[in-house]
């Protein structure tokens, strides 16, 4: 059986396709990241609704700066009207415990500010970046989606995140190859609360690894400040050469970790998720 994924579709077609499904929402906020995903319904929504399709991107304590900093970016290269609103994310008790469900509440914080931004500006329609491929995992930020009557047009047009990057490079856009980069707390065991300094600890530790010469990494947090570093695994080496490992593990006990381990498997896209299905088979 070959379950190798599908290839991208033709990129014009998915180009038609996506901003004809944008023209027809009439107007719309889309919650914005910088993520590929987002951004390409920004320049979709950019294309089909000119100043009736506007970005919002939520600014709160798990949101890296290096991610609003991109946020700036792509909005100027698109051309969108981008809109920055404050979260508070933090100050939810669901939130702070880190739960399975964390994803919802932070979801729900955010569309709850989009929708008042598409409310102030007339805007129809609520939209967000989730495609295809999203629907197979747990995310309980989709409910947060539901519960808001968020559109997502990626997963109305069928597309893939091959087609999402075929689409994004189509476009000429710079973050066609950029590798996912979820949100801060989802670094963070569930179980161990989510706390701003926390997020600064885990946010600090990523840039120092990034300085190293890695560009897709996580820098997940464990009970008892316990730091695991996941990098591709044809970069463990690199960071286990001595002197490399000696002042990486100094660096991240002055950031505030207890100890730090790098994982052999590589990087794995949520796995933390692996513990939830561990849980709900046992």
């Amino acid at each position: 059986m070959n379950n190798a994924p599908a290839a991208p579709r033709d990129p014009a077609d998915l180009a038609r396709r996506l901003t004809d499904t944008l023209k027809g929402y009439g107007s719309c906020a889309v919650a914005f990241s910088a993520g590929v995903d987002s951004t390409v319904v920004v320049k979709a929504a950019c294309l089909a609704l000119g100043e009736r399709g506007v970005a919002v991107t939520g600014v709160g304590p798990a949101l890296a700066q290096s991610e609003l900093a991109d946020a700036r970016r792509l909005a100027a290269q698109v051309g969108v009207r981008h809109i920055e609103v404050p979260t508070d994310e933090s100050q939810q008790p669901g939130y702070i415990r880190n739960a399975p469900d964390r994803c919802f509440h932070c979801k729900t914080e955010l569309y709850t500010h989009v929708e008042r931004v598409a409310q102030e500006l007339g805007l129809a329609v609520l939209c967000n970046g989730a495609n295809s491929d999203d629907l197979g995992d747990y995310r309980p930020g989709m409910q947060a989606a539901r519960d808001f009557e968020v559109r997502s047009p990626l997963v109305e047009c069928g597309m893939t995140k091959a087609d999402v990057r075929a689409l994004a490079k189509h476009w000429d856009l710079s973050v066609w190859d950029k590798p996912a980069a979820p949100c801060l707390a989802s670094r963070i065991a569930y179980g161990v609360q989510v706390t701003p300094e926390r997020l600064g600890m885990i946010e600090q530790a990523e840039r120092y690894v990034r300085s190293l010469g890695a560009t897709d990494l996580r820098v997940r947090l464990h009970p008892g400040e316990l730091a695991r570093i996941e990098v591709p695994a044809d970069e463990i080496a690199r960071l286990c050469a001595h002197l490399v490992r000696t002042e990486l593990a100094q660096r991240f006990r002055d950031i505030g970790f207890s100890a730090v381990t790098i994982d052999l498997e590589g990087l794995r896209s949520g796995n933390l998720n692996e513990l939830i299905e561990i849980t709900l088979s046992s």
